[in-house]
């Protein structure tokens, strides 16, 4: 099965737990990026919709590109106003200049080439136009990574490095090696507070049985995290960078 058919069975699910997570993110960028009423802006990796969603709380004119067919659909639902397509950063179906603002969160890293996936963007960018991305920061500053370093070690396995895209410097450089000007960069706090553990469980593991062996890691892994109330608290960041593409003809 391909990860765009993994996502796809996932989306519900994913949609319910995560999709409404990274807001504090997406107004960031909005902000950074000076998205007002009218401006095209492009969303690579747009999940399910949810900053679709917030383009056109701003009279954006907003367009979605998704790998999963799975995640389109329900993108499609959350902003019906966009427009969006099946697709991947290996080619973006649009022409040419066509939009003011390109965003990815948390979506470069699954592109097979990071340099030639932002070229694409570029490509799709008007000249002084501008490309926002954003991911998870390193580990060390999500609380997450508590719970996904149990379940590495439950298995066997070690919880793999921090890749460039995580670290400090390392939106910023992608976004000046391919010769964008940087505007803005910084992080941004994504608290995740699932009301319970069912709800813990069900974000974690997704499509596994909230009843398999792993519960009880995550529970055990997650204790810290634990209010009185029964809910969780989880501190989490992300990390950002704005560029704005060159004026002059590329």
């Amino acid at each position: 099965m391909s990860d765009a058919e993994d996502w796809s069975e996932i989306a519900e699910e994913w949609s319910h737990s995560w999709g409404s997570i990274p807001r504090p993110v997406h107004l960031r960028l909005l902000e950074a990026c000076g998205v007002e009423a009218g401006a095209r802006v492009l969303d690579v990796g747009c999940g399910s919709g949810e900053l679709l969603a917030a383009l056109g709380e701003r009279g954006a004119r907003a367009a979605g590109l998704d790998p999963a067919a799975g995640m389109v659909d329900r993108a499609r639902r959350r902003a019906p106003e966009a427009e969006v397509r099946e697709g991947s950063w290996q080619s973006v179906p649009w022409p040419d200049a066509t939009f003011d603002v390109v965003t990815a969160v948390n979506a470069l890293q699954y592109a097979d080439d990071t340099s030639a996936a932002i070229a694409e963007a570029l490509r799709v960018v008007r000249p002084g136009g501008v490309i926002a991305i954003a991911n998870w920061a390193d580990r060390v500053l999500n609380d997450l990574d508590a719970i996904e370093s149990a379940l590495a070690a439950a298995s066997g396995d070690e919880t793999p490095p921090d890749g460039d895209l995580r670290l400090p410097g390392g939106l910023e450089a992608v976004l000046e090696d391919a010769g964008l000007g940087l505007v803005e960069a910084g992080v941004v706090d994504v608290p995740w507070e699932p009301a319970d553990d069912d709800a813990l469980l069900r974000g974690v593991l997704l499509d596994e049985d909230p009843h398999s062996d792993d519960s009880g890691v995550v529970l055990a892994a997650a204790a810290p995290f634990r209010r009185p109330d029964g809910g969780y608290l989880l501190a989490n960041v992300f990390r950002y960078a704005v560029g704005r593409a060159p004026v002059a003809a590329r």
